[in-house]
């Protein structure tokens, strides 16, 4: 009987956060931790834009990504930092499911997240900047992180460490 999946590991892109994302999961297996990979790549969400929204309402991709987030107690998130900031495919799947439900906040309120990136400009401004959005929304934020590129390429006793701290964390009851 295969254990429920722990971790949710999310990339926003899929070069090589992809790959950053892929090391978390098989660091985690090691550790005994069941997780697997949501790439936002791969998704079919439409920008997201109210005009739109008004006429043709909320993509059913959308659903079935709140399903998956919300039945994964963790989440690491691995995203490259764009123009100094989070990536437009994150900022637009959040933008979608903040339309969900009567309280999108739900989703994030109390969940333990994890933040690692992997960033052509060092990825510091991405991570002040998600870190802002993921507290706002109500999640429970890892105090480390992993910011790495090419010249810093992200090490596995740093992956270990967060993944490790991550786990400790329980979801709050709200």
């Amino acid at each position: 009987m295969s254990r429920p999946t722990e971790l949710l590991v999310i990339t926003a892109s899929n070069g090589e956060n992809l790959k950053l994302a892929a090391r978390f999961v098989q660091i985690g297996q090691k550790l005994g931790i069941a997780s697997e990979i949501l790439d936002l790549t791969t998704l079919d969400l439409p920008l997201y834009n109210p005009r739109t929204h008004d006429l043709e309402g909320i993509p059913k991709t959308t659903k079935t990504l709140s399903e998956k987030m919300s039945s994964i107690p963790r989440w690491v998130i691995c995203a490259p930092e764009y123009n100094g900031s989070i990536p437009p495919i994150f900022s637009n799947a959040v933008a979608w499911l903040s339309l969900q439900g009567e309280d999108f906040r739900k989703l994030f309120n109390g969940r333990p997240i994890a933040m690692a990136s992997f960033s052509g400009g060092g990825g510091l401004e991405l991570l002040l900047s998600l870190r802002i959005q993921l507290t706002h929304l109500g999640g429970q934020v890892v105090g480390r992180q992993l910011m790495s590129n090419n010249n810093q390429p992200p090490k596995d006793e740093t992956i270990e460490d967060l993944l490790k701290r991550l786990m400790q964390m329980e979801p709050l009851k709200i």
